[in-house]
């Protein structure tokens, strides 16, 4: 009797290990920007000024915190490709234009704001729309969707596919899941899936988050190749 009791509780508590260790491992260590860079867009008036990273990146109680000027982003020092990444961000409460995104596959050498890459919008109201960046020539990156109402008049929008009820108030964590197969994206936002895009020219890159003119804070960076 002793031992048909004991082998459910031994299997419950292989699976309580196997969920713990689901092969996630960390971008962002809690601490600081370690294995993270920085690039910021100077003011107009000053091209050659180099802003102060320190003034728009810090680290608060394991959160990675964002003032959202000047424009610019911070993004991982390897480059990484088939992974999924998953990320949870807010804006704090009474922002007037909350405004972020997560940049996939940055291309290497490209220090400009905006970097030659893909974006997954985290807008306020617009979280997991994707849009497209150029290269130094404008040249966009190729991307195809299903969807025929899916990009507006530059070729650079891809509206998200769920548009109601998905992103939670002000003040509030919300989630977001990218997988990168390939040239392929799916991204999910609280449990929604609300895009996907195919064939992407660019299949490997940096992975960046940007500041982008509002206070924003992200936590539980973490990557699965």
């Amino acid at each position: 009797m002793h031992m048909r009791r004991s082998i459910p509780l031994l299997a419950l508590l292989f699976a309580s290990t196997a969920l713990a260790d689901d092969g996630f491992t960390p971008l962002f260590n809690g601490k600081d920007t370690t294995g993270w860079t920085t690039t910021l867009r100077p003011p107009k008036d000053m091209p050659d000024a180099k802003p102060d990273p320190k003034a728009t990146w810090g680290v608060k109680d394991g959160v990675l915190v964002c003032t959202g000027k000047p424009n610019g982003y911070i993004a991982t020092e390897k480059e990484y490709a088939d992974y999924t990444l998953r990320l949870k961000w807010r804006y704090p409460t009474g922002t007037d234009k909350p405004n972020s995104g997560v940049l996939l596959h940055v291309q290497p050498g490209d220090d400009r704001v905006w970097p030659n890459c893909v974006e997954a919008q985290l807008k306020g109201g617009f979280a997991g729309d994707i849009w497209l960046n150029a290269d130094k020539t404008g040249k966009l990156p190729a991307i195809t969707h299903d969807r025929k109402d899916a990009a507006d008049k530059t070729d650079r929008h891809y509206l998200r596919v769920e548009a109601k009820d998905v992103e939670k108030p002000l003040g509030e964590w919300n989630a977001m899941t990218i997988t990168c197969r390939g040239g392929d994206f799916t991204v999910v936002v609280n449990g929604k899936t609300v895009n996907e895009a195919k064939r992407c020219s660019l299949t490997k890159g940096r992975i960046g988050l940007q500041s982008e003119g509002s206070a924003v804070e992200f936590k539980d960076i973490e990557m699965k190749k």
